[in-house]
């Protein structure tokens, strides 16, 4: 198909759900996508935080072709190689976490969690912050804060209180003894990149303990090494009962999974389920993309990238950014305006990025990018963050 049939098509069949840029992408590599004409994209938006490793990793695609020639799927009530693989190599990643349960999705593992927690201490009530994004399907849309993702929906799931990020106070208040978990995310991305105080991540630790409360972390965007470690609870050296993950766990190929830990109670057969969890391709996705974060240190090159990517943002001289917040590959510059003209003149020049909310470019790249790429990405946003962009009547 050229490039208008391919237009015609999508824009003739799609939901209706998506805001579409006129771009075809047809092939990745690495930090990099190429559209249908050939024309080379640096993606600092890796399909919102999937493509940690990348896009077209050799092992991920060894992995899927070799896997796909054997067994493709397999429900959970049957034992098999590939999950038995990745479930050994996920219970060694969070100590006291050695259980976990697989799904398709971030939503979906947030909804697991959260029956989880309703199931363990038969309590109804989920505190989640203000800012909060943890998914669109029922329960965890109850649990998103921004207004915009939940009208039209309500009557939503009944339960559920949000209170200030990073307020300890707020937090103390509110947890009681109908309280079933505390649900955080240790950095909120669609939030606007802000990050959780580890005094506040220990607080809430000792406040659900104090309360017989579970511990939910949302890690789902900040997981896998994009925070500078594996996980960005892990910066706050707290465990939580129950972890939350998905995007880039398996390279790119759809999957959700849930670490569980010991205080988690009552998960017997036929509590939850998913026809898809944990089949064998998406495992054997997953096995080989978490031994290529680890055989290539990719939580420590985030830290040392994003820390040289932060510091060289923030000595740009533009008075209109307010802010630069960043842990790892992980990075929210918040300006006192609008920014989606800035993001579609980004994109003009060939660089692809997120807004979060109305003022924050979020960047979120590959945690393989190059530093000739963040060279770029700097120079690129000095020349971008310093002019005016022409700002449609839309926008």
């Amino acid at each position: 198909m050229n490039a208008s049939e391919i237009f015609e098509i999508e824009s003739r069949h799609t939901s209706g759900l998506y805001t579409k840029q006129p771009i075809i992408f047809v092939r990745g590599q690495g930090a990099s996508l190429w559209d249908i004409d050939g024309v080379e994209y640096l993606d600092c938006a890796s399909g919102h935080g999937v493509a940690n490793l990348g896009h077209a990793h050799p092992k991920v695609a060894a992995a899927l072709a070799y896997q796909s020639t054997r067994l493709i799927t397999l429900f959970e009530t049957f034992y098999n190689d590939q999950r038995a693989a990745l479930m050994q190599k996920m219970g060694t990643l969070v100590p006291g976490l050695d259980r976990v349960f697989f799904c398709n999705s971030g939503t979906e593992s947030v909804e697991a969690a959260i029956k989880f927690a309703r199931i363990s201490t038969g309590r109804p009530g989920i505190v989640a912050a203000m800012r909060a994004f943890h998914g669109r399907t029922m329960g965890s849309l109850s649990a998103t804060y921004n207004k915009k993702y939940r009208e039209g929906f309500e009557p939503l799931v009944p339960g559920y209180t949000h209170v200030p990020y990073n307020n300890i106070e707020a937090l103390e208040k509110i947890v009681n003894d109908q309280t079933a978990a505390v649900l955080l995310e240790p950095v909120q991305g669609e939030g606007g990149v802000y990050i959780a105080d580890p005094a506040y991540i220990q607080a809430a630790r000792r406040i659900c303990d104090q309360h017989g409360a579970l511990l939910i972390v949302d890690e789902v965007q900040s997981g896998f090494g994009r925070t500078g470690k594996w996980f960005a609870v892990q910066h706050s050296a707290v465990t939580p009962d129950l972890l939350c993950c998905a995007k880039s766990l398996a390279g790119g190929v759809p999957m959700g999974a849930v670490l569980i830990g010991q205080a988690v109670k009552n998960l017997v057969p036929g509590v939850h389920g998913s026809t898809f969890g944990g089949n064998p391709l998406s495992c054997a996705a997953a096995v080989a993309a978490l031994s290529a974060i680890e055989e290539e240190d990719l939580p420590t090159q985030a830290a040392e990238k994003g820390a040289y990517l932060v510091e060289k943002i923030r000595a740009i001289n533009a008075p209109l950014v307010r802010e630069v917040r960043g842990l790892g590959l992980m990075v929210g510059i918040e300006m006192k305006q609008k920014v989606q003209p800035y993001l579609k003149t980004l994109q003009e020049r060939h660089i692809l990025a997120l807004n979060a909310g109305l003022t924050v470019i979020r960047l979120l790249p590959p945690l393989v990018i190059t530093y000739e790429q963040i060279d770029h990405l700097i120079a690129t946003l000095a020349e971008v963050l310093t002019s005016d962009p022409v700002i449609s009547p839309t926008e």
